[in-house]
């Protein structure tokens, strides 16, 4: 083993060179900005001292954990029991000097950084969760108290507020809207606990989904982020900042260059509702909304697809009085073109509570301005459960007809109280699904309801099959459907007709 070393020490080395040589003639023929953009130092010292590292303490509950996990009325839970749980701990375990376990304090640490010099810092609220005392760590190691002004879970932000001892440094938000892909960007935390650590890299990605909330649009960026860069800024090369650094994807647990920061729109705004109100005052349009694939759209003749589908229209909601429906397509908010539902909900959200506004929707291949002044958006919202389907069967069989790969039948009280199906629900009853169709891919199952067919309403198997007869004449290859459960919850289902 030792005689190996000195062959790959001289092996490294020639390799050491060639790469130098073969850099030193690539570095000569490419321009110096392609080595990464000038002024990052300027950058970083412009704004060092605004950005903080955060410190949390909480107290948890110590548990004993040696109590081996026992099932209920077992035989040996009784000698367990009394072995374990009333013999203390020992000193030194987990146990006081008498062996008893006591709570005990844990510690994490993240970033954040100073938006106003009266002491206002934002972070991230994973960073703070749950926390009994939050301290802000300034650059020069200054350790001040702070207290939590509001937080909005949705977003995973935070503001805190606290009492400054002297002059502080301030940054600003800048503009996320206009930063390109392969945008030069900062980012500037507290990794591992290191602190003030600066990383630079591009703009991967903008509006990123990662299905972490319902109003993800992050900023993707390969600058080196790591645990405890969480509530860090990142910024632009005129040292504003556009995002804020939230999360990385890793199977390490180190940065591999898949770094996501909520941008700056989004941030700003909530950051200035917490300060106003300590809360988030969202607006909420009042419906329900589904993705327009590309057979909704074929069915909708909308070319190409786009926009949001209106699958429900809450009755108490402000859609309802604006004559917003069900199969309406929302293309255009407040100005703002909708690609996808989750436009529509940032949009919307992003928008004034009591604001009128235009909601240009398409209905039937028309479209259509409709004017909407936007309600408040509550947290507690209302979770939606699917019944369990009645495994009664001794009901009488009903007649059905076969269409679309599904079992039909009229409504009749037998199968209103086999499937739990509301009076209020009216339409043609699925009782089976062929597993080889459509519907089976489209997640249709009995006891779900057929409202609609093409957007004219149906009460019969008879009617489906006349409906689907006529579109297959037609040349269509899809039909929608504006499905039902049995809450009356609705949805487009498209199913191939050819």
């Amino acid at each position: 083993m030792t005689a190996a070393r000195p062959a790959l020490s001289r092996r490294f080395r020639m390799m050491g060179a060639a790469i130098s040589i073969g850099a030193a003639s690539m570095l000569s023929s490419v321009p110096a900005f392609a080595r990464g953009p000038e002024g990052i130092a300027d950058i970083a010292e412009k704004v060092i001292d605004a950005v903080v590292n955060i410190s949390t303490s909480q107290t948890v509950e110590a548990k004993d954990r040696t109590m081996p996990q026992l099932p209920p009325g077992s035989p040996f839970e009784e000698f367990f029991d009394d072995f374990f749980k009333n013999r203390r701990g020992p000193p030194g375990k987990g146990g006081d000097k008498s062996g008893e376990f006591q709570p005990r304090k844990t510690n994490s640490l993240g970033s954040g950084f100073i938006v106003d010099t009266a002491g206002i810092v934002v972070t991230n609220n994973h960073v703070i969760a749950d926390a009994d005392e939050i301290n802000v760590i300034l650059n020069d190691g200054t350790k001040i108290k702070a207290e939590l002004v509001g937080v909005d879970k949705k977003t995973d932000l935070a503001v805190l507020k606290f009492r400054p001892p002297k002059p502080l440094t301030a940054v600003k938000f800048g503009d996320s809207d206009k930063i390109r892909l392969g945008d030069w960007v900062v980012a500037i935390g507290n990794p591992f606990s290191l602190g003030g650590t600066v990383t630079a890299g591009i703009v991967s990605a903008k509006n990123r989904d990662i299905s972490q909330g319902p109003y993800d649009s992050y900023i993707q960026t390969d600058a080196a982020i790591n645990r405890g860069n969480s509530g860090g800024p990142l910024f632009n090369l005129d040292g504003e900042v556009i995002g804020v650094n939230t999360l990385i994807i890793s199977p390490t647990g180190g940065s591999i260059g898949l770094g996501f920061a909520v941008p700056s729109k989004t941030v700003a705004g909530v950051v200035d509702q917490l300060q106003k109100f300590g809360e988030l005052r969202r607006g909420w349009l009042g419906v329900r909304i589904q993705q327009v694939t590309d057979e909704i759209a074929d069915s909708l003749n909308i070319k190409p697809a786009r926009g949001a589908l209106v699958a429900g229209v809450d009755d108490k909601g402000p859609a309802k009085p604006a004559g917003i429906e069900p199969g309406d397509v929302v293309v255009k908010f407040d100005g703002k073109d909708v690609k996808d539902p989750k436009d529509l909900s940032r949009i919307v959200a992003d928008t004034a509570v009591g604001k009128e506004v235009d909601v240009v929707v398409i209905r039937k291949g028309n479209e259509e301005t409709r004017k909407v002044t936007l309600g408040r958006l509550e947290d507690n919202e209302k979770v939606q459960q699917v019944n369990a389907k009645s495994k009664d069967d001794t009901a009488e069989k009903p007649v059905t007809q076969k269409a679309l790969g599904l079992d039909l039948a009229a409504l009749s009280k037998d199968l209103r109280t086999k499937y739990k199906i509301k009076d209020s629900v009216k339409g043609v009853v699925v009782t089976g699904v062929d597993g080889n169709s459509d519907a089976a891919e489209k997640r249709l199952s009995a006891g779900d309801v057929i409202v609609e067919v093409a957007q004219e309403a149906v009460s019969s198997a008879a009617d489906i099959k006349k409906r689907v007869d006529q579109l297959k004449k037609d040349g269509k290859k899809s039909v929608l459907l504006l499905v039902s459960n049995g809450d009356g919850e609705l949805r487009f289902v498209a199913l191939g007709v050819q």
